[in-house]
C-alpha cells in the first residue's frame, strides 16, 4: 500500500521500486481525479513501457480521498481499530469507491474481489510470543523482526536468557503461560510458538495458548515427542481434541530443516503461510 499527496510525497511501496516513479508522477500531474481508478503495469497494460523485472503484471486501486469526502474520519476510525489490535476489513463498493469497515477474523489474501466490491483487509502488526529461550529461538526472533513483527521472548530462566541475543525484543524473564495469560497479551494477530526441549514449560504453554485468540500455536519436537505431547495435553492438560488439532507439532514445514536458522525459517514460513491462509498441499 501507498498513500501519497498530490504534490509527490508518499510513504509506502508499491513494487519496491519498479513503478513508484512513474505512478507518482502521474498523480503530480493530476492524472487520479475520479474517487476509484485502476492502473496496470507490465506485460499488456497501459503503461507497458514501464517494464518490470519478473515479467509479469501489477494491478492498481487508487482511491482519491479528497478533503470533504470524510476520509478524515474513515482514517481516523481505521487508525482507532489498528491500535486496539482490531483486524478489520475496507470494503470497496465498484464502481464509485464507497468505503465501508467491518469486523475480521485476520487470516486470509490481503486483497480479495468480487462483482460488486473489493475488500483489503487490514490489520495490526503481527506479534511473535517465543516461549523458551535457545538457539531456534534467537533465529525465529531474528526472522520476525525483520518480517516486523513485535517479538516477546519469555524464560523463567534468567541464566539462559542470559545466553542469547535477541536484539529488538521485548524479553521477560517469566513462565510463558503467565504472560500469555496476562490481559491484552494476545490478539488475532499473534503466533505462539514453544521452541525449548522442556515439556514443563512447553506443556504449561499450549495449555493456556488454545484459550487466547491466536492465529497459529505450534511447539517444536519429533513425531514421536509430538504424539506423547498430544496424548499428554489430552490426559494432564484436559484439552479437547479439537483444541489438539489448532497446536501445530511438530512445528513449521517440512523443509529438511537441521540448524537452528533452518528451524527458524521454517517456523516463521509456517507461520505467514497461515496467516495468509494457504493451505500446505498448495505449497
Amino acid at each position: 500500500m501507498l498513500v501519497a499527496r498530490e504534490n509527490g510525497e508518499f510513504v509506502g511501496s508499491l513494487s519496491g521500486g519498479c513503478i513508484e516513479e512513474d505512478f507518482i508522477e502521474k498523480i503530480k500531474q493530476k492524472r487520479f481525479q475520479n474517487p476509484l481508478q485502476r492502473l496496470s503495469y507490465g506485460t499488456g497494460s497501459s503503461n507497458s513501457h514501464v517494464q518490470l523485472p519478473c515479467g509479469g503484471q501489477i494491478q492498481l486501486l487508487v482511491e482519491r480521498m479528497a478533503p470533504e469526502s470524510g476520509a478524515g474520519r474513515h482514517l481516523e476510525e481505521l487508525y482507532s481499530s489498528l491500535q486496539v489490535h482490531r483486524s478489520i476489513q475496507r470494503r470497496i463498493r465498484l464502481p464509485n469507491g464507497q468505503c465501508r469497515l467491518v469486523e475480521d477474523g485476520g487470516i486470509g489474501a490481503a486483497v480479495e474481489e468480487s462483482a460488486d466490491e473489493i475488500r483489503v483487509r487490514c490489520g495490526p502488526a503481527g506479534q511473535l510470543i517465543i516461549a523458551g529461550a535457545s538457539s531456534v529461538a534467537e533465529a525465529c526472533a531474528h526472522f520476525a523482526v525483520s518480517l516486523n513483527y513485535g517479538v516477546v521472548v519469555c524464560d523463567p530462566r534468567p541464566d539462559v536468557l542470559a545466553q542469547f541475543n535477541f536484539e529488538h525484543c521485548q524479553v521477560r524473564s517469566e513462565l510463558p503461560a503467565c504472560y500469555i495469560a496476562t490481559t491484552g497479551a494476545c490478539h488475532n494477530a499473534t503466533a505462539i510458538v514453544s521452541l525449548t526441549h522442556d515439556a514443563r514449560i512447553d506443556d504449561l504453554t499450549l495449555m493456556e495458548a488454545v484459550r487466547t485468540e491466536a492465529f497459529y500455536i505450534g511447539v517444536m519436537g519429533s513425531k514421536r515427542t509430538s504424539e506423547q505431547r498430544a496424548r499428554r495435553l489430552e490426559r494432564s492438560g484436559q484439552l479437547s481434541a479439537e483444541q489438539i488439532r489448532s497446536i501445530h507439532m511438530p512445528i513449521g514445514l517440512d523443509i529438511g530443516s537441521r540448524t537452528p536458522a533452518e528451524i527458524a525459517l521454517a517456523v516463521m514460513a509456517d507461520v505467514v503461510r497461515v496467516r495468509r491462509a494457504r493451505p500446505r498441499h498448495t505449497l
